[in-house]
């Protein structure tokens, strides 16, 4: 296939991308380079990239339609999957500008080119973040998810409106996917996995906000990959009398995570483990706009692809700490 990812610097493009390469399908990437977190790893995870003969990139903003309309066209996909956005749940109390322009506009200019273009499968990525404060575990793709308790997941339960309009319109074959705590080698610095272990690393206090009680559903990041890659064959059609299928358009949303949300304070126990290191904790207030537990049904994933996300954190964490170690070594510590 030919593969048109958005955000291929970023943690998970950079991952699929690498997935899709190795399998020997060719990928053209689009990537802002944004200075969100330190630059140096997404330089690194593009030159990564660009050591593949069948992988070639544009560099330029979601918001700049000329240039994400050239790079597609060039690509000429069979498939478009749209990873590129601004995330953090915390920076959008900061900037909530940011997730407008990112969020909004370079989604409606995704979703644009991909009318233009009529891919066989539009692939997008929202968040776990759009089920809020739900108190029905786990979640389920049919639960209500219109209580957004920040932009970051208004603008992803934006973009999941948005895509669902583009295909009872245009009959573009949509998937929606719901992440749940990303973690893994390469990851984003801002999120607590990397934040933790880069802490703990260099001897610095970690805030564990809520005193520590809360529950995450920790997904590694190879098998959200894998997750992804076989949805990719799973097209949604119109009156196909698939329950997970739009009654109105081909469009389906799909969650990936593990399904077995783990205490956070027995997530840090395992970096600790892992590091060989005793972390110096500071106890806080729940943040603004936070949310006690996060829990995926993986039901559906399942049933579509046969696949269900397995790495223990144990694993996981193993392999983080295992190549924190070697990227510091040469780079020196991560730029928060």
């Amino acid at each position: 296939m030919r593969v048109f990812i958005t955000g291929t610097a970023g943690f998970i493009g950079f991952h699929l991308a690498r997935r899709l390469l190795a399998a020997g399908h060719l990928v053209d990437g689009y990537d802002g380079m944004t200075r969100y977190y330190d630059p140096r790893l997404k330089e690194a995870r593009r030159a990564i990239l660009l050591a593949h003969d069948g992988y070639r990139d544009t560099i330029a903003m979601l918001e700049d339609m000329e240039a994400l309309t050239k790079a597609a066209k060039q690509a000429a996909p069979d498939v478009i999957v749209h990873l590129a956005a601004q995330a953090g749940v915390r920076y959008s109390l900061e900037n909530p500008r940011a997730y407008v322009e990112a969020n909004l506009v370079g989604t409606f200019n995704v979703l644009e080119v991909a009318r233009m273009l009529e891919p066989r499968h539009l692939l997008i990525a929202s968040t776990s973040s759009v089920y809020g404060a739900n108190p029905t575990v786990p979640f389920l793709e049919s639960d209500r998810a219109d209580e957004p308790l920040t932009l970051y997941a208004a603008s992803k339960k934006a973009g999941e409106a948005m895509a669902h309009s583009y295909a009872h319109l245009w009959s573009i074959p949509t998937t929606m996917f719901r992440f749940f705590t990303v973690y893994g080698p390469w990851g984003r610095p801002d999120m607590a996995p990397l934040k933790f272990l880069d802490a703990i690393e260099s001897g610095r206090a970690i805030d564990i906000y809520n005193h520590g009680n809360m529950l995450r559903d920790f997904t590694y990041i190879d098998d959200l990959v894998e997750g992804v890659a076989r949805l990719m064959d799973c097209v949604p059609a119109r009156d196909s009398g698939d329950a997970s299928v739009s009654a109105q358009a081909p469009y389906r949303i799909v969650n990936i995570g593990r399904g077995a949300p783990v205490p956070l304070l027995d997530f840090i126990d395992t970096l600790e483990s892992a590091l060989g290191k005793q972390a110096t904790r500071n106890y806080l207030d729940m943040q603004k706009g936070d949310v006690p537990r996060t829990f995926a049904s993986a039901d559906l994933l399942e049933r579509l692809t046969g696949y269900r996300p397995q790495t223990s954190v144990e694993e996981g964490v193993k392999a983080l700490v295992e190549w924190y170690r070697e990227y510091r070594a040469t780079n020196g510590p991560l730029r928060l």
